[in-house]
């Protein structure tokens, strides 16, 4: 099936990939922006064949302007659009308050609009903090507690963001067919230098900026696998995914493994990557002075491992290996001239 449906946030990593995929597969998209004229030409340059199946429509997250227009005519929405930053905030209401109105918002005009089935994008974020150090393991069914000692603005940005729109559907659309996408860090090959928190390690990792490997893993997925539960959510019956949450996950990976696997395949593009380990005394001393440190200083040595077994048993999605997922990572950065050695 295809309809016409909208994607917010069109300019993202995640969402960038979401309309390749639906548009390869016929539908016909709209997208938010929050300039159109700084982001059409470069929308339709990555589109050049996708003439009036893309329409580009100027919206921001914190205005009500332009989102009757975007969602007019649509059956279907994809909301992808939320701050993602690199480092900690000094307020975090400057992430918390625009992810929650953000979604509201664009639930709103959905609904006005006649549109029944809407896809959040959501994150693990929501999932695998807040709870006791004994917990490893995590799935859709688990939430995080955002007044937990020491969970950070992104995390209750998402976590609160995603519990408001629950909250909003049963009260005021109980008949729309609502899920949640809640993808863990997310790789993969990318098309321009606008990169998300995730994909910043990697980098970093090439150019030497990281010039020791911290005690740190994560739950991985490839930013293709990420879109394809996209897609299949919004193709699914409104039966199957109505209420639902997909943990988007693959595999965990250590950063001392994503640092072997550049080291093991990329030559002398790696040749800066890192071997030796960084002390953690050395990383939490860092964390008081750099707030992209602080924001993951507190998982060194945790092993969180998030599953996406219920959207492959569910929906029949599956994933790549993260080793691919990594590498190909790695590759892009250079063949974009992003990391230049």
């Amino acid at each position: 099936m295809a309809g016409t449906v909208l994607v917010t946030g069109g300019t993202g990593y995640i969402a960038g990939e979401v309309i390749d995929q639906l548009l390869d597969k016929g539908w016909c998209v709209r997208t938010t922006v929050r300039s159109k004229a700084r982001s059409e030409a470069r929308l339709r340059g990555r589109w050049p064949g996708a003439g009036d199946r893309l329409y580009v429509f100027e919206a921001d997250l914190m205005d009500d302007a332009g989102w009757d227009l975007a969602n007019e005519g649509c059956t279907h929405v994809c909301h992808v659009a939320s701050p993602f930053p690199v480092g900690v905030p000094k307020d975090e209401n400057e992430l918390i308050v625009p992810a929650r109105e953000g979604t509201l918002r664009a639930l709103r005009f959905a609904h006005a609009a006649g549109v029944e089935h809407f896809v959040q994008t959501s994150s693990s974020a929501a999932i695998a903090y807040g709870h006791p150090a004994s917990k490893t393991t995590f799935d859709e069914r688990d939430w995080t507690n955002p007044d937990a000692p020491g969970v950070q603005p992104y995390v209750k940005s998402k976590t609160i963001a995603e519990r408001a729109a629950r909250d909003w559907v049963s009260g005021n659309a109980a008949g729309m067919a609502f899920c949640s996408v809640n993808p863990v860090a997310v790789l993969g090959p990318v098309v321009n230098d606008d990169l998300s928190a995730s994909i910043e390690f990697v980098r970093r990792f090439l150019t030497g900026e990281i010039p020791a490997i911290p005690r740190i893993g994560f739950t991985i997925v490839d930013v293709r696998d990420v879109a394809s539960l996209h897609v299949l959510a919004l193709e699914a019956s409104p039966e199957t995914i109505r209420g639902e949450r997909f943990a988007c996950a693959a595999d965990f990976m250590w950063m001392g493994d994503m640092a072997r696997v550049l080291r093991d395949h990329m030559g002398a593009d790696a040749r800066k990557v890192p071997t030796r380990r960084m002390p953690t005394p050395i990383l939490k001393l860092m964390a008081l002075f750099n707030s992209e440190i602080r924001q993951i200083a507190g998982e060194v040595g945790k092993k969180k491992v998030v599953s996406g077994q219920h959207a492959r048993d569910k929906l029949g999605w599956t994933t790549m290996p993260a080793d691919q997922t990594v590498l190909d990572t790695g590759r892009s950065l250079v063949a974009q001239g992003i990391v230049r050695l």
